[in-house]
């Protein structure tokens, strides 16, 4: 068995496509038009797995949008996307001066959750040990849902 790839339905192309790519830095590594169903795939990696997406297609996100509109619910129900970072401090200062709420800050210098434009949980995970615990993530409190 071999991991592929997760789905998201997306309500805004360029809107979630910045999200991941801009603030978050993966990689947009294909996009495809189905006329006939009026829908948009747009397949994302990180960029440290773009070695295997090209031998082996995967893993991947792949964003969903159909383009007659539709109000998608219940992202929270779906879980969590997690992805390791080089850097939970500097992504999370990063995000947050693009205007994305941080839901649970890093205070353990390991572990924070913020939430896509669909309302979709993307876990942030240290890579290696936890930093050391630093303000002002240490003394901030968690907004809405994660």
């Amino acid at each position: 068995m071999q991991y592929l790839h997760t789905m998201i339905r997306v309500s805004d192309l360029d809107a979630t496509t910045a999200f991941f790519c801009d603030h978050l830095g993966l990689v947009e590594t294909s996009r495809n038009e189905y006329p006939k169903g009026r829908f948009t795939l747009v397949f994302l990696s990180a960029p440290n797995d773009l070695d295997r997406v090209e031998t082996h297609s995967s893993p991947l996100l792949e964003l969903t949008y159909n383009w007659d509109a539709e109000e998608y619910t219940g992202g929270r129900n779906f879980g969590h996307l997690a992805f390791r970072v080089d850097n939970i401090y500097q992504l999370c200062e990063n995000l947050q001066k693009a205007g994305i709420t941080i839901n649970r800050p890093p205070r353990d210098g390991h572990m924070a959750f913020v939430k896509s434009p669909d309302g979709i949980s993307v876990e942030l995970l240290q890579r290696g040990d936890a930093l050391e615990q630093a303000e002002p993530w240490l003394s901030m409190e968690n907004i809405g849902s994660w």
